[in-house]
Formats: structure tokens, C-alpha cells, sequence
């Protein structure tokens, strides 16, 4: 199916480059950074938690240089499901669509809870519902109003995050050299104890699991493809830049944390969305002496969270939007309004926001908690249905006789980049419940929360395929025409 600017019931091409980058870096710069590192440099020390963040930083480039070449290659706002669809099987492709919408229609209630959680900081005597009311409109009204205003509003949100770790990065280096808050620290905390691997192998292997959440998000990019302006120039362009900035932000993060805080620091183990005092980020800047670290990064994390429910909303939408037009959701959420805006799909997305008010009723934390386990398995399935797209299309690239001259951006390292991507990630998704086993007893209720998302993946796959009785298509007749126009 081809979308393009002048066809009717297209989406509009308002993302500029700008935007196209922010939305891939904004989404992957979060509470991961600034609450779970702390988690990660105690649960593994400063040398584990840098190993797990390196891998799963290296396994993020090589998925995004796959979907950066079939995005640029065909730019589609389906883009996970329509190339699953295309390239390996429909059935394949209506579950993936239906798992990510999953993942991120989750995401907007279980971000809107934590952002009642946040606000009560300033306000601890507030009502839940009232707050989440407020922000699920706000997040709303940014996505009804234009695709630009989605891009735009994404990007000032990106701006705050990176401005906070850049002057994050500036004190910290200061302060490990003795040039800002008294006698220099150095890297003694990277040998302490038993640091820099306390844990040892399977501390490490939780961290990497713990890492995998902190840069989901970068995938929104294939997503935004679909209404870039120019997403063969723009596309290529925020993939190179979006693996050097994450993985510069996060190691140099790691670094400053592993270096100012002793991994024993009990602080560190109670970083968590309910306790904004302990961020590593605040205790970084109250020991420089700044006494309203806490205050500013809670505000800092109250807008990562409202970005993150911003970008969730979009994906969601674009995601069903499409699947109506292909045939796998009802067809009125494939409806456009004259902004080009899926407002059928986007109010169906933003209802799933109304659990955050469950908030009010069972308490923020637990609503939190639970949303956040129910969805996070499918950002990982989704990562595994990159790769495997990516790995059959250019198969069926070479089995056709194309040339690779005709990809307007080309993912290095293939085949290696997508194996090892879905490699590691089925060991992460393999291993993620590996915390209910602990202590000699089995937690069965989270490790059904852990792994819902597998059997739910399933039905929907093997449900479809024997209903519209679809089958793996030979490489030979894989669809690399269609769609290949869009972005000229």
C-alpha cells in the first residue's frame, strides 16, 4: 500500500530533520537514565553496569541501521508491521502491528501515573484522577492538533532531557577532578570493594535486561518516516546521529555516576519513579551543592514522562491508522480529518490512557508497576521483528537480482548486525523473568506480568495465520516495488 502527499486520505509530511532526531533521541532518554542507572551501577557496579549498557547500546545501532534502510528504502507510517507483513508473513505482520500498538497505548497510562506520582512532589495532597485527566488532555490536544505540533512539542521536550545530561556530564567531570566540589574523587570508586564487577555475570545479565527498557524508544523513528518530509535524507541522517548521542550520553552518564557514588550507596538501590530525591542525577548535583537538585529533576523527569506518553500516543495512532487501511483493524480508525490527522484511531489510543485512573483507586506505584510489567516484553518483540524483517529484506533483495546500489542508505555489517540483534534479545526475553525465581520460591504473579506479552503475541500470530490462511512468502515474490516512491 503507498501513502503519499497528493493521494487522498494521506498523513501529512510535516517532520522536518529537527524533528525526525529528537524524536529518536527524546525517546530513548529517560526515566532509564535518570532513575534505573543508579539501579544498575549497585546491582552490578560501575564496571557491569557499563558493560550491559555498551552491549545493549551496540545491539539499538545495528536495529536501527536495519529499520533505517527499509524506512529509507519505503517510508511507511505502518513501518514494524508493513514490512513483517511484506517481507515475511501477513499473519506476522498483524501481530507485530497489534503488539506494538499494545506496547505503547500501555505506555501512555502507565506514564500518566507516573507523572501523578511526580506532581506530587509539589503536591501531596492532591487527587490521582484530576492530574491524569489534565496531563492525558494535554498529551491529547499536542497529537489532534497537527503532526507538526506533535514534532514540535517532541522536540522541546528532547531539548529539556539533553540539556539536563549535558550539564549533568559538565558537573560531574568538574567534580571528579576536584574543580568544583572539593577534593577530587577520581575513578577510586570504580576499584572499591569488590567493584568494578561485584555481581559478577548474572548481575550483569539483570542489568542488561534493565538497560534493553531505557533505549526503547529509539524505534519511533520508523514510525515518524512515514510523515518526514524528506525521509530519505532525514531518516539516514538521525539514524548516524542518534547511536553517537545515546551512547555518549549513557556511558558518559554511567562513567560520572560509577566515579562521584560508590555502588554500595544504599541511595542507589531506591532509585525509582516513587523517590526522586535518590535519582543519581540528584545526588550527583546536591554533592556539587546545588540544593534544588531535587526539585529540578523532578521536573526534568515529569517532562520525560509526559514525552514519553507524547511519543507513545503518536506511534499508537500511526500504527492502527494503518492497520485499518490494511484490512487488519476495523476500517473507521483508518479515517483521516482534514489536518490528516487519525482521529478515530487517536481517540480509541488515548481511551487506553483512562487506566491511569486506576490510579486513584489502587494507588499510583502498584498501577505503575503493573502497566510498566504488561507492556515492556512487546518493545522487545518488536526489536525481534526488526531484525527479521530486516534480514529477509535483503535477502529478497539479492534473491530478486536487485542491486544494493538502489538502497538509498545501506546498514553495515548484514548479516551479522540483525542475528546479533535478535540473538541477544531472545536471550533478554528468555531471561527477563529470571527474577522470579529468586529466594528459593517462584513469584508466579510477576512472572505471568513478565510474560504476557509472548502468549498474547502468539495467538494473535498463529490465530491469523490459520483464519486467513496465510503462509511465509518466498523471497522471490516479496513486494520491493511498492511504496518505494513515497519519499521522492
Amino acid at each position: 500500500m503507498q501513502y503519499n502527499e497528493t493521494s487522498p486520505g494521506s498523513l501529512k509530511k510535516g517532520l522536518k530533520a529537527r524533528h525526525m532526531t529528537m524524536i529518536a533521541l527524546g525517546g530513548s532518554i529517560g526515566t532509564g537514565l535518570f532513575l534505573a542507572s543508579g539501579g544498575a551501577v549497585a546491582q552490578a557496579g560501575p564496571g557491569g553496569a557499563l558493560l550491559a549498557y555498551a552491549a545493549v547500546g551496540i545491539m539499538v545501532y545495528f536495529l536501527m541501521t536495519s529499520l533505517g534502510e527499509m524506512a529509507t528504502y519505503m517510508p511507511e507510517s505502518g513501518s514494524f508491521n508493513t514490512y513483517a507483513s511484506r517481507f515475511i508473513d501477513p499473519a506476522f505482520g498483524f501481530a507485530m502491528g497489534w503488539n506494538f500498538w499494545f506496547n505503547w497505548a500501555v505506555t501512555i497510562a502507565a506514564e500518566l501515573s507516573a507523572a501523578t506520582v511526580l506532581i506530587k512532589y509539589w503536591f501531596p495532597d492532591s487527587h490521582s484522577g484530576w492530574w491524569s485527566l489534565l496531563f492525558l488532555a494535554l498529551i491529547f490536544a499536542l497529537n489532534a492538533l497537527s503532526v507538526k505540533g506533535y514534532g514540535e512539542s517532541e522536540y522541546w521536550f528532547a531539548m529539556i532531557k539533553i540539556v539536563t545530561v549535558i550539564v549533568f556530564l559538565i558537573v560531574g567531570v568538574l567534580m571528579i577532578f576536584g574543580i568544583l566540589g572539593g577534593e577530587a574523587t577520581g575513578f577510586s570508586n570504580f576499584t572499591a570493594g569488590d567493584a568494578p564487577f561485584p555481581g559478577g555475570f548474572f548481575a550483569i545479565l539483570g542489568v542488561f535486561m534493565a538497560a534493553g527498557f531505557s533505549f526503547q524508544g529509539t524505534e519511533l523513528i520508523g514510525v515518524a518516516a512515514g510523515e518526514s518530509e524528506n525521509p530519505r535524507q532525514n531518516v539516514p541522517r538521525a539514524v548516524r546521529q542518534i547511536f553517537w548521542r545515546i551512547l555518549f550520553f549513557y556511558i558518559l552518564a554511567i562513567i560520572v555516576i560509577g566515579a562521584l557514588i560508590p555502588y554500595t550507596n544504599p541511595d542507589l538501590l531506591r532509585s525509582d519513579i516513587k523517590d526522586i530525591s535518590v535519582s543519581p542525577f540528584t545526588l550527583v548535583f546536591e554533592k556539587a551543592g546545588l540544593a534544588v537538585a531535587a526539585s529540578v529533576m523532578n521536573a526534568v523527569i515529569l517532562t520525560s514522562v509526559l514525552s514519553a506518553g507524547n511519543s507513545g500516543t503518536y506511534a499508537a495512532t500511526r500504527v492502527l491508522f494503518v492497520l485499518a487501511k490494511e484490512g487488519k483493524a476495523p476500517r473507521f480508525l483508518g479515517r483521516l480529518n482534514r489536518r490528516g490527522i487519525p482521529m478515530n484511531a487517536l481517540l480509541i489510543t488515548a481511551s487506553l490512557g483512562l487506566l491511569a485512573f486506576l490510579g486513584s483507586l489502587f494507588g499510583d506505584g502498584v498501577v505503575y508497576n503493573w502497566l510498566l510489567n504488561a507492556s515492556g516484553m512487546c518493545g522487545f518483540i518488536t526489536w525481534v521483528g526488526i531484525a527479521v524483517s530486516h534480514y529477509r529484506f535483503r535477502r529478497a533483495f539479492t534473491a530478486q537480482g536487485r542491486s544494493l546500489n538502489e538502497l538509498p542508505f545501506k546498514a553495515r555489517w548484514f548479516p551479522f548486525g540483525p542475528l546479533f540483534a535478535f540473538v541477544l534479545c531472545i536471550i533478554v526475553i528468555i531471561g527477563q523473568g529470571s527474577g522470579a525465581f529468586s529466594g528459593g520460591q517462584i513469584d508466579w504473579a510477576g512472572l505471568t506480568a513478565v510474560y504476557l506479552g509472548v502468549p498474547l503475541f502468539l495467538l494473535l500470530w498463529l490465530g491469523y495465520k490459520l483464519i486467513r490462511r496465510t503462509r511465509v512468502i518466498p523471497l522471490q515474490e516479496v513486494d520491493l516495488d511498492t511504496g518505494t516512491k513515497t519519499g521522492q
